[in-house]
C-alpha cells in the first residue's frame, strides 16, 4: 500500500503525506483506515465528467474574501467526534471543517473543492486538501441556513442595494461590483450563473412588480432587462444546457412555465405549470416534477410533452429531480428507489432497490459510467454501473453523523463528505 493521507483539519495553512520526502509508505491516521475487508481498495481509473441537473438558485447577502495564510483560525473549533474507520475506496485526504456542511447551499458549479457551511465556503487544494481561501458569507437575515451560494465563472455572485457583485474565487478571474439603472430598483435577488452570464430580477422598494434582468459574468455590463409582471415570473431555473436557457414560472401555477433565451430573455415557449419546485435539463429535454409526485419530461425545443413516470396507484413517493447523460434519465424517487429510462421514449431499462431512503438533499453525481448516490450518514455512497443498475461498491465511514452524505468532483477526483467531514476519493471508482 502506498502513502496514507494525513487528517486535514480547519485553519491550517498546508500539509503534505506522510513519508513523502522519502517516497516511502507511512502508517494511517486513527480515522483513516484503507478500503475492503483486505485493506486493498478498489482499482480506479478516469473518467471524464457529464452534465447533471439544472438548479433554482435564490440571493445571498454581503461577504468577503480572505485568502488563506499560515496559522490556525482566530478561535479554535470545538472538538468533535471522529469517524474511526471508513470502507470503500482509500481516500487520498481527509478536511475536517469547523461545524457541519450545508451542500445545499451551492448553486452552480464550481471546479474545485469546496466545503460549504452556514458561515461561508473553505475553497480546498483538490491535490493536499489545503484551505486556498475562505469566503465569509452566512444566510441573509430570515433565510434559512442553506440559502443558496450562487457560483460560476470562477466567481461568487451576490447582490448589495442597486449591484451586482461579485468576488474571485478560483482561477484568472477579477472580481467586480456594477450598479443596475436607478429606475428599475434597488431590491436585487441573483438567481444563478451559466458560465457566461449572470441572471437575476430587481424591484423598487414598495412596488411588487420586478424585471428580470442578465449581465456579463465578466462585469462588462448589462445585457438585457424585461419586466416580468406579464406572467408572474418570480422564480428562476438557470438550465446548463450550453446555450444560454432560463426557466421561469410563477407563484400562480395558471401562468405557466416558460423557457427563456439566456441571451435576450425572450420567451421560447412556454406549457402548462403542474408546481414547478425544481428543474432539471439535458441536451433534448427539460424535466419537471408531474402530478403527484412523478416527473414529467417536456421538448427542450418547443416544450412539447414527451413521457413522464407517476406513481401508481396504491404507491407513495416522489422523485427527486432527475439526472441524464443524454441516453438514459435516471429517476430517483424518496423511498429509495432508483429507475433508469430511455431518454426518447421513457421506458424503464432497469430498477434498484436502495438500502435506504432519499430526500431532496440527496444529490447524486452521474459519471461516464457510474451513478453515485449519497445516502443517510449511517448509510454512506452507493456507486451504480449505469449500464446494469448493479452497485458495485459502497464508501462509508463509522460516523457519527446526523446529515446526508455529498457527492462532487472537479472533473478528475471525486469529494465525498457528511456533517463536518470531507473525503477527496482520488479519481473516480468504475465497474
Amino acid at each position: 500500500m502506498g502513502s496514507t493521507p494525513s487528517d486535514r483539519s480547519a485553519g491550517e495553512a498546508s500539509w503534505q503525506w506522510d513519508g513523502e520526502d522519502e517516497g516511502r509508505a507511512a502508517g494511517a491516521p486513527g480515522d483513516v483506515v484503507s478500503g475492503g475487508a483486505d485493506g486493498d481498495g478498489p482499482r480506479l481509473s478516469r473518467r471524464g465528467l457529464l452534465t447533471g441537473a439544472g438548479v433554482l438558485a435564490a440571493g445571498a447577502a454581503v461577504w468577503g474574501v480572505s485568502r488563506a495564510v499560515g496559522g490556525s483560525d482566530p478561535a479554535p473549533p470545538k472538538p468533535q467526534p471522529l469517524p474511526t474507520r471508513v470502507v470503500g475506496p482509500e481516500p487520498a485526504w481527509v478536511y475536517r471543517g469547523p461545524e457541519p456542511m450545508t451542500p445545499g447551499r451551492q448553486s452552480g458549479r464550481l471546479f474545485a473543492p469546496a466545503y460549504l457551511s452556514r458561515s461561508g465556503v473553505r475553497l480546498l487544494d483538490p491535490e493536499t486538501g489545503a484551505v486556498t481561501a475562505t469566503v465569509e458569507e452566512g444566510p441573509p437575515r430570515g433565510f434559512p441556513d442553506d440559502s443558496p451560494l450562487v457560483l460560476g465563472a470562477g466567481r461568487l455572485f451576490t447582490a448589495s442595494p442597486g449591484h451586482v457583485d461579485a468576488r474571485t474565487l478560483v482561477g484568472p478571474t477579477a472580481g467586480w461590483s456594477l450598479p443596475l439603472a436607478p429606475e428599475l430598483g434597488d431590491r436585487i435577488t441573483v438567481y444563478g450563473c451559466d458560465g457566461d452570464k449572470v441572471y437575476g430580477s430587481v424591484a423598487a422598494r414598495g412596488v411588487l412588480n420586478r424585471n428580470l434582468f442578465a449581465m456579463n459574468a465578466n462585469g462588462t455590463g448589462l445585457l438585457w432587462s424585461r419586466p416580468a409582471a406579464d406572467r408572474d415570473e418570480t422564480s428562476i431555473a438557470v438550465l446548463d444546457t450550453g446555450a444560454g436557457r432560463l426557466l421561469a414560472w410563477g407563484a400562480d401555477p395558471s401562468a405557466g412555465v416558460s423557457l427563456l433565451d439566456g441571451a435576450t430573455g425572450g420567451r421560447l415557449w412556454s406549457a402548462e405549470n403542474t408546481g414547478s419546485a425544481w428543474a432539471a435539463v439535458d441536451q433534448r429535454h427539460v424535466y419537471l416534477p408531474a402530478g403527484s409526485g412523478g416527473v414529467r419530461a417536456l421538448r427542450l425545443a418547443d416544450g412539447t410533452p414527451r413521457w413522464s413516470v407517476q406513481p401508481r396507484p396504491g404507491e407513495q413517493w416522489r422523485a427527486l429531480p432527475p439526472v441524464s447523460d443524454d441516453f438514459r434519465v435516471y429517476v430517483l424517487r424518496d423511498d429509495g428507489l432508483v429507475t433508469a429510462h430511455a431518454a426518447d421514449g421513457g421506458e424503464q431499462v432497469w430498477q434498484l432497490q436502495l438500502p435506504f431512503r432519499l430526500d431532496r438533499r440527496c444529490r447524486p453525481l452521474l459519471t461516464s459510467t457510474t451513478l453515485v448516490v449519497p445516502g443517510p450518514a449511517d448509510a454512506g455512497v452507493q456507486f451504480v454501473e449505469t449500464e446494469s443498475g448493479r452497485t458495485f461498491t459502497t464508501f462509508a465511514d463509522s460516523g457519527p453523523g446526523v446529515d446526508v452524505w455529498s457527492v462532487t468532483s472537479d472533473g478528475t477526483r471525486l469529494f465525498a463528505g457528511h456533517d463536518s467531514t470531507l473525503y477527496c476519493l482520488g479519481v473516480l471508482p468504475v465497474p
